[in-house]
């Protein structure tokens, strides 16, 4: 199973993770914020609050928003 071991907040909506296979990349998340869990999140000042959950082992914010890591690094720029 996949997991994201660390995010770092870059800039408007990009991150750049870390998963436990090696894979490490930068994600535009600003697509994704849709939905009424995820839209709270096109606030920058709320989306740079990521952290890491520890028990799902992926990226999460306080009000429960969470992605999957397999969707995260399916999601992964490419550069």
């Amino acid at each position: 199973m996949l997991h994201v071991i660390s995010v770092s907040y870059i800039d408007d909506y990009y991150l750049e993770l870390v998963f436990d296979d090696g894979t490490k990349g930068i994600i535009n998340l600003y697509p994704h914020l849709k939905g009424s869990i995820f839209e709270p999140h096109q606030d920058k000042n709320l989306f740079n609050k990521v952290t890491i959950d520890e028990e799902l082992q992926t990226i999460s914010w306080s009000n429960g928003a969470d992605f999957a890591p397999e969707f995260l690094k399916a999601n992964l720029d490419s550069a």
